[in-house]
């Protein structure tokens, strides 16, 4: 069956309000990146001025987002939500959707994030250190991982995915997502077009 669109209404779990503040999330700053999680205004995976990229908070409980709860992260399948985008506009739908996550409880390293067109701006810069540096980022899954959506093979299974459909044809999107939906433990968050996503989930799943 299709998928209905929803705007994104990712919530605080069950489990009880955050364990830590968005302040929270500053950590030491090795090196700056173009995409800083800065002290309120910005958190892991919303770019903007700022030292470095932050560990996460030590006492962040498990959280959980709509319509993932505790009991369905036990279910063999993921849960799966669309956020329309348009595919310009589909990389800051998937931020917003990681900011919603994170205030919701979730662990940033909990959160894998994937681009079918456009890199990230933190991979990009990530990458320009090398890759033996940037993947030791993502096998410590200490942090939110964005990645294209081409080395999905290579990432590894997280709880929450999110795709942002925000370029390539329909054939990537069409290989990329069913082997996301198979990355995300309970929950798979895809932004871009409707029409398009259903396809290629559709043709894939």
């Amino acid at each position: 069956m299709p998928l209905i669109p929803e705007e994104p209404q990712i919530h605080e779990s069950a489990q009880g309000p955050r364990a830590a503040s968005a302040a929270g999330r500053i950590a030491p700053t090795p090196r700056p990146v173009p995409g800083p999680r800065s002290v309120a205004a910005s958190r892991p995976g919303r770019p903007g001025p700022g030292p470095a990229r932050p560990a996460p908070p030590a006492q962040r409980v498990n959280g959980s987002a709509t319509p993932a709860s505790p009991r369905q992260e036990n279910r063999s399948a993921p849960q799966i939500q669309l956020i329309p985008a348009p595919a310009e506009g589909a990389l800051d739908a998937a931020g917003e959707a990681v900011d919603l996550l994170l205030d919701s409880g979730r662990a940033p390293g909990e959160i894998l994030v994937l681009t079918t067109g456009e890199q990230h701006p933190w991979a990009a810069h990530e990458l320009s250190f090398g890759e033996t540096a940037y993947w030791a980022q993502h096998d410590a899954a200490d942090d939110v991982f964005y990645a294209d959506a081409a080395a999905v093979d290579r990432a590894s299974s997280r709880p929450v995915v999110v795709v942002a459909v925000n370029g390539g044809n329909d054939d990537d999107a069409a290989r990329v997502l069913p082997v996301a939906l198979g990355r995300a433990g309970a929950l798979l968050i895809v932004c871009g077009d409707p029409q398009r996503i259903n396809a290629a989930l559709g043709a894939g799943v």
